[in-house]
Order: structure tokens, then sequence, then C-alpha cells
């Protein structure tokens, strides 16, 4: 599928998911976005193509409705071979009730933390660890559609989040080990790129992880140290 087509079914998808997200009271719906995204392969699954499950959501024990079975993958021991499995998932009548069956299915006691989670990372860490997927890879899966299509840029009518940095463009150069307003900004620019880094001030290691895949994104030396190139790519939006 070319980069076109992935951007043509995030056009046609996203703004019903981010109309949903809103009426629902969630923060963020751009990893919800990235689900749709991985889980149908950009619309082009069977599951989604001729059934508008998008989330590769099975039946369980609450579902009513109709349903379709079919041979799914799932990854029990992390790191070890998929194990191939027949399963029912929950079929839909088109695309709204597609999305609107996904937040239906995460509306239950077991996923209530993903109405708090303010970034994407935050809300894929979540419903990882309350047993959404089996995949040991799947926040970062996520994660990397996230930044490639700038996705954050569709929570920002939810969560109320400014274009407009608050914090001071630092003078100098930031590494490891540095602290203060300026590592606020850098925090703050990376999270507009889907990081999830806590604005704490402090450049720890996964400030620096953070970095490091930044610059490699836009083709800058990974070294995890902000000087002039670091800085300017960030200041022009890249």
């Amino acid at each position: 599928m070319t980069s076109a087509e992935q951007k043509k079914f995030i056009a046609e998808i996203a703004p019903i998911i981010q109309d949903e997200a809103k009426r629902r009271g969630y923060l963020v719906c751009s990893a919800v976005i990235a689900q749709a995204c991985v889980e149908s392969k950009y619309g082009a699954s069977v599951l989604s193509d001729r059934y508008f499950n998008f989330f590769g959501l099975k039946c369980g024990k609450a579902w009513k409705g109709p349903s379709v079975n079919m041979k799914t993958k799932e990854e029990y021991i992390p790191g070890a071979p998929l194990t191939t499995i027949r399963d029912n998932f929950r079929v839909f009548s088109d695309i709204r009730a597609g999305v609107s069956g996904y937040y239906d299915f995460i509306s239950t006691t077991r996923y209530a933390s993903l109405k708090s989670a303010r970034t994407a990372q935050e809300y894929l860490e979540r419903i990882k660890a309350a047993g959404y997927a089996t995949s040991s890879t799947y926040v970062n899966t996520n994660m990397n559609v996230v930044r490639k299509y700038d996705l954050t840029e569709w929570d920002k009518p939810l969560n109320g989040i400014s274009d407009i940095n608050p914090y001071s463009v630092p003078a100098s150069t930031l590494k490891q080990g540095s602290s203060g307003i300026g590592v606020k900004w850098l925090q703050w620019e990376l999270n507009q790129r889907g990081y999830g880094l806590k604005v704490d001030g402090i450049y720890g290691p996964k400030t620096s992880d953070a970095v490091r895949d930044y610059q490699n994104r836009n083709m800058l030396i990974s070294d995890g140290i902000v000087g002039p190139a670091t800085r300017g790519a960030l200041l022009s939006g890249s």
C-alpha cells in the first residue's frame, strides 16, 4: 500500500474517531487512529473492508450482534513465533458503527484509565497494560504511525493543548544531565510529535531516547545532543 493510500484512509477515519472521542470525553484520539491503521492494515484487511471492524474486536461473551469466524495470529510469549488461531469477530454495518463499536468495547471498568490519558504514548501503554493486545511491540508499532503521520494534530481539539510552546528556547546545547526551562522546552516540543514525555525539566534517559529517535527520523546525527541543528529542526516544525 502506498503512502498516499494510507493518508487517504486516515483522512476518512480520523474525523470520525475524533468526533466519537470528543463526544465520549476522551482527551486523546491519535492513538486510536494509529490502532485503526495498524489493526486494519489501513482499511485493507478483510475484517475491515467487508465487516467494518477496524480494531480486530473479538466477540466475547458480551457481544450480541453479528459475527464472522476468521483466522488471526497471537503472540502468547514475547518474542516467540506467532500462533495462528481462529476466533469470532464483531461485524459492523458501516465505518461509523465500527468506530463507535471500539469505544463501546473500551467503555468497561477494565479500560477506565484511558479517559485520563493525555498523550498517545500514555494511552497506548495503558491499553496494552489492560490486556487489549498481546504483541510485545504494540506500543512502539502504533507510536511509529502516530509520529509518521503527525496524528497528535487530531488531539488538540480534545485536550486543549496550545500550539505555542510556553517555555523559552534554550540558547545553549542540551544533553543528558541537563536540567531547567530549556529542557522543558525540548520535552514540550517532542511531546507535540507524540513522544509522551513528562515535562519535568530533567534530561534523563527517556528524553535522550526520544531525542535520538527524533534525530534519526529527521536525518540528523543521532547522538542525543540538542545543538543548533536539532534545535533548528524543532523550531521549523520538522
